[in-house]
């Protein structure tokens, strides 16, 4: 009896724990993921791309919005937005803060369904069900003004089903992605028509924010030679040695999160997911999953 009271006791300390860090530490706990990517023809100049995602920006996130602001000493040469950068109906103050000194920086952006619609209260149990749905009462959101601020005052561009082309460190690229398939906003049709408007370029990037196997597999058939996506959280909560427990989309689970190779007719690409930088305000807890941004480094071929 004393045994087993000892041994109930002590699960209900650990989880106790892991709450204080998940809730109280670890989602306070930013950092840079950085890989290199061997894409750009043999003498062309190396790019940084800085990957943001899923920021979920309320107003009183004052520490994440400086933390953000200290990115552009990573100096990156373009920004890829994968989209839901508001979490709050004020959260537009917090992204002027988080993101004007990369005022300048080349980039592109796409939307998640929570730069539209405010977030609501959910079970979370209901994510090992599927993916979720939007509530019924969702708040819709000023994007509008997310829309002005990206574009006229950051001087980024749009590729929310739609594509644009900049020319970065001497070397041109298309980028070119789809709106947020997890609410069935993509046009995979209307996003190549686009990327057929642009000019011929040694470099294309594909860029969405729900990565779901047929966003994937349609902007590697359409000739990305990268793929940017974030949406998952990498799982936002994970088992240690084991890894995302749920995706909210239907990627393979050992892919929600980090840099991997994605399949699609005889072309193999590489695919960064970002785990983002935030949460639900309704679910404040991040375990065994730091949030992030990635720094990609696109270097030459050998």
């Amino acid at each position: 009896m004393a045994r087993g009271t000892a041994v109930l006791g002590a699960i209900a300390a650990s989880g106790a724990a892991a709450a204080v860090w998940g809730v109280g530490i670890e989602r306070q706990l930013f950092t840079v993921r950085r890989h290199v990517v061997r894409l750009l023809d043999p003498g062309a100049a190396p790019i940084r791309i800085l990957h943001i995602s899923d920021a979920h920006m309320a107003p009183w996130q004052h520490r994440k919005q400086r933390w953000m602001a200290g990115l552009v000493a990573l100096r990156p040469d373009l920004v890829i937005s994968t989209g839901d950068s508001l979490g709050h109906a004020q959260g537009l103050d917090g992204i002027r803060t988080a993101l004007s000194p990369l005022r300048g920086v080349p980039g592109v952006f796409v939307h998640g369904s929570n730069d539209m619609w405010g977030p609501g209260p959910r079970n979370p149990l209901l994510y090992f069900q599927g993916p979720s749905k939007r509530p019924q009462k969702a708040v819709p959101l000023d994007t509008a003004s997310l829309d002005a601020f990206m574009t006229d005052e950051l001087g980024w561009h749009s590729v929310d089903n739609g594509a644009a082309s900049l020319t970065v460190r001497g070397t041109r690229v298309r980028l070119f992605g789809v709106g947020d398939a997890h609410h069935r906003l993509d046009d995979m049709d209307a996003a190549a028509s686009a990327l057929a408007e642009q000019p011929d370029a040694p470099l294309t990037l594909g860029v969405a924010h729900a990565p779901y196997r047929g966003v994937l597999d349609g902007l590697t058939g359409h000739g990305a030679d990268m793929l940017f996506a974030g949406h998952t959280h990498g799982g936002q909560v994970r088992v240690p040695f084991y890894g995302a427990l749920v995706a909210n989309c239907d990627i393979p689970l050992r892919q929600a999160r980090g840099l991997s190779m994605w399949s699609h007719r005889g072309r193999v690409v590489p695919l960064n997911v970002s785990a983002g930088l935030g949460h639900s305000i309704y679910a404040p807890v991040r375990f065994a999953c730091r949030p992030e941004v990635s720094l990609i480094t696109l270097a030459p071929r050998a």
